[in-house]
């Protein structure tokens, strides 16, 4: 079964770069620049998993990851949250909005695709 990934980050190099990743693993890959547009694509696309990055303008990952938490459509949505941010506080914050998992950034693609097929062998 070929399995939907979004990616949300606002960088664009850094979401051009996870979709080719993704991509090549076999995923069909979505993509949002930003919280409020990944809460639409979510809605759009309903994709089985979600790597969201951490700090975006106008709605921030954590922002993302309430309101998807809150929904019982989206309530049991996998996600993973992507940030440069490794203080203590900011992974527990990430942890408590709902993210699944928290990886830093740059990203490490092995770790990466590891976590992905982990949450969706959970499907």
């Amino acid at each position: 079964m070929n399995r939907s990934i979004l990616v949300v980050d606002d960088e664009d190099v850094t979401r051009e770069i996870l979709q080719m990743l993704l991509e090549m693993e076999g995923f069909t890959v979505y993509a949002a620049a930003d919280g409020v547009e990944a809460l639409e694509k979510v809605v759009e696309c309903r994709p089985d998993l979600i790597v969201l990055d951490l700090m975006m303008p106008r709605l921030d990952g954590l922002g993302v990851c309430k309101h998807l938490r809150a929904q019982p459509e989206t309530a049991n949505l996998a996600i993973i949250l992507l940030s440069g941010n490794s203080q203590d506080r900011a992974v527990t914050a990430g942890l408590r909005a709902g993210a699944n998992t928290y990886l830093m950034k740059p990203i490490d693609p092995p770790v990466l695709i590891g976590e992905i097929n982990k949450y969706l062998a959970l499907l």
